[in-house]
């Protein structure tokens, strides 16, 4: 199990940045704020970028390829010495259709970054060592990948409860065993995932969310927030309270009793309550117990 590098005094960072229209500028203040991508960085090093491209529905459905194209830009800009872009998305579509038709591709191109698609790579069988899914096929380039940061979509799905962290692993599993954990504890096994693949980075776009709805489509609101992290639960659960913070949420259970963080939490996978995070405001450097930056 990794050990998130991102911390202060032994808690888990976890920030949030309010947009001013600059991109770049804003995911590196994220980043910067909870010690900077110099802390994952070394000079030549291979990093996989996995975002969120299951449908070609625009953002916050699916991930908005220019903020991706920002994240491999400073990962290059910090020493990376290659970045790949890898990716699988719905079982019924073609994941290089996908990244075609949402400008993903061409963004990759531009930004110089590989583009692998899980579809077309080998696949391993693995023992994950959970309760609920005791063996699943990964993709070989994730089980492989020095570095992994997660670029991650804000919303809510209707049959997960929500998208963060945690189930952007999903993408990683190969599409058949997909269906298969749909059938039955799919929360529990999403985070039964997270035991074998983890990131060292996480990143949330939180310009756009879905407080309803979800996964495709959904009740949209607009926060212009961007967060990061290296703890999976940390910044699932502070995102979260981001949806919550709008009226009118589908999820009626706080984030600690959703059954994919409790399960997470179960697992030992990061931050078991509010306690254990910081959030930390990176225009005044408060750090915050647990919640709300404003």
């Amino acid at each position: 199990m990794k050990a998130t590098i991102f911390t202060n005094k032994g808690l888990a960072l976890v920030s949030k940045v309010r947009g001013n229209g600059d991109l770049k500028q804003n995911i590196g203040q994220a980043v910067a704020a909870i010690g900077g991508f110099q802390k994952l960085v070394e000079p030549g090093d291979t990093i996989l970028v996995k975002p969120n491209f299951n449908t070609a529905d625009p953002p916050p459905a699916s991930s908005d390829p220019q903020f991706v194209k920002s994240v491999i830009e400073l990962l290059y800009e910090h020493g990376a010495g290659r970045v790949v872009l890898g990716e699988s998305s719905m079982i019924s579509l073609s994941t290089r259709e996908v990244l075609r038709q949402t400008g993903m591709l061409q963004a990759a191109e531009e930004a110089g970054a590989e583009v692998v698609i899980f579809d077309a790579d080998e696949w391993v069988t693995v023992e994950t060592g959970g309760r609920y899914l005791r063996k699943v096929a990964l993709a070989k380039a994730g089980l492989e990948a020095e570095k992994i940061v997660y670029v991650c979509c804000l919303k809510t799905h209707r049959y997960a409860d929500f998208t963060l962290s945690l189930k952007l692993t999903m993408g990683f599993v190969r599409r058949r065993d997909r269906v298969g954990m749909h059938l039955w504890r799919l929360s529990e096994k999403l985070a039964e995932v997270n035991l074998i693949i983890a990131p060292d980075l996480i990143i949330v776009d939180g310009r756009r969310c879905f407080i309803a709805g979800g996964p495709a489509k959904g009740e949209l609101r607009e926060p212009n927030l961007i967060l990061a992290s290296g703890d999976r639960i940390a910044i699932d659960v502070e995102a979260l309270k981001v949806i919550q913070s709008y009226p009118g949420y589908s999820l009626n259970k706080s984030p600690w009793e959703l059954t994919m963080i409790r399960r997470a939490v179960e697992l030992g996978l990061g931050a078991t309550s509010d306690a254990e995070y910081r959030v930390v405001d990176h225009k005044s450097e408060r750090i915050v117990a647990g919640g709300m930056v404003t």
